[in-house]
């Protein structure tokens, strides 16, 4: 064999482990990718004895991705305690009293703290009771006990456009109140009587969990708000601080200040190597930034225009 034949010889080679070894790196660059995508990352912090942490924000609805993820901390023997932040103005009363029944599932088994942030008012605060203890900054907003039911009224503008709408009811209370006519005195007392009985026992959950008598409860769930001071001073947090109140708690519960806190998140909602940024930047392209009103709308149909039946929110307006 010549010389340009070994050579060509070697060249080859070198070319075939090249490609070799980047293939190799690239599926374990796959794979890597994959791995933290699918979850396994979490799963195997969590395998290890830790604190769990979970987050509720935002307008507080039925999730049932949280309650699941509660119930799966719950039975997770390497959980020792759990640490509950809140930053919420509330929302429904429905989805405010289906959490707190799963954190006193948790509580039932070990530790639990809530940690009252920026805002933690109305269905907000609602949660937080469900912690063994409340810790609220000093600036923390809280309070706004109560429950509230509103609904819009449409016959005016409905006048204007000349369109009217008819209805034949089985009785005069079905589907009322309605947007497209003033509410009878009936439909009034109707709907004052239901928020009635869900604020009843929204002030037995806080006279409950607070260790107070009922009618001090009651002058406290009048529908102000309290800062983090004034709410410890009212008995309504237990203490005020942070991270390390929160610790001090827990150690005086038998959990170790060594343990990690680990994040239980909910699932991502992005797409695998990369596709999520890909498929925004074709959004994009085909004009949805062009339309900035859209964000908002989307903001007002999810948050507000879904707050179905009775909320307990401070500001649903404002937000």
């Amino acid at each position: 064999m010549d010389e340009l034949a070994i050579a060509d010889r070697r060249s080859l080679r070198r070319k075939v482990s090249f490609w070799r070894w980047a293939a190799a790196i690239i599926l374990v660059g796959v794979g890597f990718v994959l791995f933290a995508f699918s979850g396994w990352g979490e799963v195997t912090g969590r395998a290890r004895h830790h604190i769990a942490r979970v987050a509720v924000s935002g307008l507080i609805q039925d999730d049932r991705e949280l309650v699941e993820r509660l119930e799966r901390i719950a039975d997770n023997d390497s959980v020792r305690a759990l640490i509950v932040t809140i930053s919420s103005p509330g929302g429904t009363t429905y989805g405010g009293e289906v959490i707190y029944k799963a954190i006193r599932k948790v509580a039932a088994k070990k530790p639990v703290v809530s940690d009252v942030r920026t805002l933690a008012a109305s269905a907000g605060y609602m949660i937080a009771l469900a912690g063994d203890h409340i810790v609220a900054g000093e600036t923390s907003i809280t309070g706004s006990i109560g429950v509230i039911f509103q609904y819009p009224q449409v016959k005016t503008l409905m006048d204007k456009l000349g369109v009217s709408l008819e209805s034949i009811k089985s009785r005069p209370l079905k589907a009322e109140p309605s947007p497209f006519h003033p509410p009878s005195d009936e439909a009034r007392a109707m709907i004052q009587t239901m928020i009635d009985d869900s604020y009843g026992w929204f002030v037995d959950l806080v006279a409950e969990r607070r260790k107070l008598a009922r009618p001090d409860a009651l002058a406290l769930a009048d529908g102000r708000i309290f800062t983090g001071r004034q709410a410890l001073k009212d008995k309504l947090v237990d203490t005020l601080g942070g991270d390390d109140e929160i610790r001090a708690f827990l150690a005086a519960r038998k959990v170790s200040k060594d343990l990690p806190v680990v994040d239980w998140e909910a699932p991502r909602g992005t797409l695998p190597l990369g596709l999520g940024s890909i498929v925004s930047e074709w959004i994009k392209a085909l004009g949805y930034d062009a339309f900035p009103a859209m964000k908002g709308l989307e903001k007002i149909g999810g948050e507000k225009l879904f707050l179905d039946g009775l909320v307990s929110v401070w500001q649903v307006d404002a937000q």
